[in-house]
């Protein structure tokens, strides 16, 4: 059974959130709280396996509550309930930031209360189940015992078809952190374009682009339709719409789209990495970061089937292993690796003149000396 503490200064949506959760077989709801000091006292008190957080509460807030839970709880998950509006989206950011799992955003108005209530359960029963047993294993760990090494996923060298010419990334649960540490690792600026998606409503992408952009050497931006893409500019894709890329005469430009979710996402990390495959072939390299479900393996097989290079995030270091976890069960990952690694990795394979799948190679042979 996993225990949920429910941290909301509105007795509305406390007895909401709790009803819902309460409703669901292997989850409770120990106690609730109305600010986040409470939140505190009571996590120390009731340790719970997981924690809903308010963003904006009286007393303490839910960005003040956080850093102090990851202080005195390291491993314990936390999910914070947001508003799509520019304020929520920057506290949501700083949250995540601070150390918060994940978030889910609170129903607009529109609509009955029955959608509203089916809109948050979507939302929160899945994250509940991942974040919480993943927090289960973090504290089973022996807090002296070394981590798992990561290894790579095939050893069977490969040749490229040509010199990287794309990154392509995929993300969500645990994605913007892992961005940042990826992007602001990156020891110049990349000679060829990186594109993204990360799972993530409208607002809080233009959000998330804004703060990358300030972290390191490339400039990152939300992309637009039919935008240029360019050497040294990250585009993300737009909360709500699907990003592709496509050749036309001599270059290469971006498509937004509002075709059918995948895997529940639109965004969609397989419709851009079907369109970097076909775009890019034997010249692109894919990165599948931290996040809930399997959006990017059918993609990232695309772009394997090609000839180009597949890295995938390792399961100690991601907040979920579902969609790196799910690149790496199918056999697609050339290398697996730890997220402190994969920056320095993205520096190998922008190297003048060295392919994706040789880039790849390298850094298997180097983690074997």
């Amino acid at each position: 059974m996993i225990s949920v503490l429910v941290a909301n200064d509105s007795a509305l949506v406390r007895r909401l959130v709790t009803g819902i959760l309460n409703d669901t077989p292997d989850i409770r709801v120990v106690g609730t709280a109305i600010n986040g000091k409470q939140a505190i006292e009571k996590a120390d008190e009731l340790k719970p396996d997981l924690i809903t957080l308010d963003v904006e509460m009286p007393i303490m807030d839910g960005l003040t509550a956080m850093r102090e839970l990851r202080h005195r709880h390291p491993s314990l998950p936390v999910i914070m309930f947001s508003t799509l509006t520019e304020r929520g989206a920057a506290v949501t950011l700083d949250a995540l930031a601070a150390g918060a799992s994940d978030y889910v955003t609170k129903p607009s108005g529109a609509g009955s209360l029955t959608q509203s209530l089916d809109s948050v359960a979507s939302q929160l029963i899945p994250r509940v189940r991942a974040l919480a047993a993943r927090g289960r294993r973090a504290a089973a760990r022996r807090p002296l015992a070394a981590p798992r090494p990561a290894t790579p996923a095939s050893t069977t060298p490969v040749r490229s078809r040509g010199p990287l010419q794309v990154i392509a990334i995929g993300s969500s649960t645990g994605g913007p952190d892992a961005l940042s540490k990826v992007l602001g690792s990156l020891p110049e600026r990349p000679r060829v374009p990186i594109v993204i998606v990360q799972h993530m409503p409208t607002v809080f992408t233009a959000m998330l682009a804004r703060r990358l952009d300030q972290l390191g050497p490339a400039t990152v931006v939300e992309a637009s339709d039919n935008q240029p893409v360019l050497p040294g500019t990250v585009y993300i894709a737009p909360g709500g719409r699907h990003l592709e890329v496509h050749r036309r005469g001599t270059g290469t430009f971006t498509r937004l789209h509002d075709g059918e979710p995948e895997n529940f996402s639109r965004p969609s990390v397989d419709v851009l990495f079907r369109s970097v495959a076909a775009t890019y072939p034997g010249s692109a390299l894919a990165v599948i970061l931290t996040g809930m479900g399997h959006d990017g393996r059918d993609g990232s097989a695309a772009i394997s089937a090609t000839g180009s290079a597949v890295v995938a995030q390792d399961e100690p270091t991601s907040v979920v292993w579902g969609m790196p976890g799910a690149v790496t069960e199918a056999g697609i990952a050339n290398v697996v690796l730890p997220l402190e690694e994969i920056g320095r990795y993205l520096g190998q394979a922008l190297h003048a003149g060295q392919s994706p799948r040789s880039a790849a190679l390298a850094t298997m042979e180097g983690r074997r000396t």
